[in-house]
């Protein structure tokens, strides 16, 4: 299997979140980006199915 290719950086996602005051930490970045992107495959793994 591939590795995935990630566009957004768990850096670059606190910085957004934080413009939005929402404070994480790196980790807690890394975590909210892994969910995302394993619902994103998820739902798009589910449209195809259809």
């Amino acid at each position: 299997m591939l590795p995935e290719k990630r566009s957004l950086t768990p850096e670059k996602a606190v910085e957004i979140l934080k413009k939005h005051r929402t404070i994480v930490t790196i980790e807690e970045a890394k975590l909210i980006l892994d969910f995302m992107y394993k619902l994103g495959k998820l739902s798009i793994e589910q449209y195809v199915k259809l």
